[in-house]
């Protein structure tokens, strides 16, 4: 009985080794010589194994490059479950992003060897890009359910779990946005940061030079 519950067991882990030995291999081979320069071949023969064990675990070259870092996701939505329960969902949502970022277990983006390269690919690569958006919306389409769960709503009928997130992911995309458009790989923190103060409004800094005064413009003042 014991080894007919170790077997499946086993066969998990081998599927998972498989997966993450075909995954490294696309990620190393389209860093090193560009995405367009990369067959699925190549990877399946890197990785030791044939072409049809590759279409078992992947649609195209794009998801298994990007599979390295389809698990953020799921780690956000983790803290974001963890965040107390009184928090309003918006913050919840901000620092369970905070949370992910110093979390030395995750490894976050700007800690991961590589991964700045990738993201910058992505940025320059159409297809690259279409598949990380595809991984961003799955990502989101959970943080709406944790965060109607949290609010105790039906978030087909309630639309505000939709929009906290929606808010929230738009300000962790314009931080990953200036991330790699800025060049400075240990930036994140501080983007991510500022996008959600700017979002919360901490960033609203009074016009400068003359326009500041333009309150008594039109009104008659002297």
């Amino acid at each position: 009985m014991n080894r007919e519950r170790k077997t499946p067991e086993r066969r998990s882990r081998k599927a998972r080794r498989t997966r993450d030995t075909l995954a490294q291999a696309a990620f190393e081979l389209v860093l090193d010589k560009g995405l367009r320069d990369v067959t699925v071949e190549e990877i399946a023969e890197r990785a030791d194994v044939d072409r049809r064990t590759f279409s078992r675990y992947f649609t195209s070259k794009e998801a298994a490059v990007l599979d390295s870092v389809r698990g953020d996701g799921d780690r956000i939505n983790d803290a974001l479950r963890a965040r107390p329960a009184g928090e309003p969902p918006l913050t919840a949502y901000r620092r369970a992003v905070l949370d992910w970022l110093v979390d030395p277990e995750a490894e976050a983006w700007h800690r991961r060897p590589r991964i700045f390269e990738l993201l910058v690919l992505a940025e320059r690569e159409p297809t690259l890009y279409a598949a990380f958006h595809h991984i961003r919306v799955d990502a989101q389409e959970d943080s709406v359910a944790i965060v109607a769960a949290r609010l105790g709503v039906d978030p087909r009928q309630d639309i505000r779990p939709a929009v906290t997130v929606a808010a929230g992911a738009g300000a962790l995309l314009a931080a990953q946005a200036a991330w790699v458009r800025g060049g400075c790989p240990d930036e994140l923190p501080r983007l991510v940061e500022q996008a959600f103060g700017a979002l919360s409004g901490e960033l609203v800094q009074e016009p400068a030079g003359p326009a500041s005064h333009s309150t008594t413009e039109g009104n008659g003042t002297p």
